[in-house]
This record gives structure tokens, C-alpha cells and sequence, in this order.
């Protein structure tokens, strides 16, 4: 993923030209990480002769078949009347363990 997001910053900073392979090198070197010649042959070789806004196109369909979970946030917001009561409990809780421990700890 890391020689992808290279690749297409570099792509993103000059649209005219094609990044290289020692290009990809010098962005990912500068990040701090170890380079991997074998992945980024393995990158060029997948995207050789295709273009990028033809690969960014293909990659949002196969986004967009993925189940996102947008019924999540659906269920906990009507859940979520349900919700605030355990809270304060769990509030409740948390202060009463509070006054156990009598400003000294177990291992202090």
C-alpha cells in the first residue's frame, strides 16, 4: 500500500510525468521505511500500460460492491435513549472505585 500511496503522490505532484521505480524509492526512503525492490517491480508490472485515473475508477467500483455497515449508526442511533442510562452507571461505578483505594495503591 505504501509504494501505491507513492506512486500515485508522486503522480499527484506532477501529472505530466510517469513516476519511475527510483522515484518511488526516494518517497518511501524519505518516509523512514525499508524498501522493498521486489513490490515495487510487482506494482509496475500491475500497472503497466493502464492509466491511473483508469485504475482509480476501477478501485471505486470494487469499493462500492463492498457492505459498508451503514446500518450501523442507524441502529445505535435509535439505541441510543438505551444508551445514556448505562452511562451514568458506568459513571456511578467509577467514582465508588474512586474512594477505595484512599489516595495509596496496591503497588506504591
Amino acid at each position: 500500500m505504501r509504494y501505491i500511496a507513492a506512486y500515485l503522490l508522486l503522480q499527484l505532484a506532477n501529472p505530466e510525468a510517469t513516476p519511475s521505480a527510483a522515484d518511488i524509492t526516494k518517497v518511501v526512503s524519505a518516509a523512514g521505511i525499508d524498501v522493498d525492490s521486489d513490490r515495487i517491480d510487482k506494482l509496475f508490472a500491475a500497472i503497466e500500460g493502464r492509466e491511473i485515473a483508469q485504475l482509480v475508477a476501477e478501485g471505486k467500483e470494487k469499493l462500492a460492491s463492498v457492505p459498508s455497515g451503514g446500518a450501523a449508526p442507524a441502529a445505535a442511533a435509535a439505541g441510543g435513549a438505551a444508551a445514556a442510562p448505562a452511562e451514568e452507571e458506568k459513571k456511578v461505578e467509577e467514582e465508588e472505585e474512586s474512594d477505595d483505594d484512599m489516595g495509596f495503591g496496591l503497588f506504591d
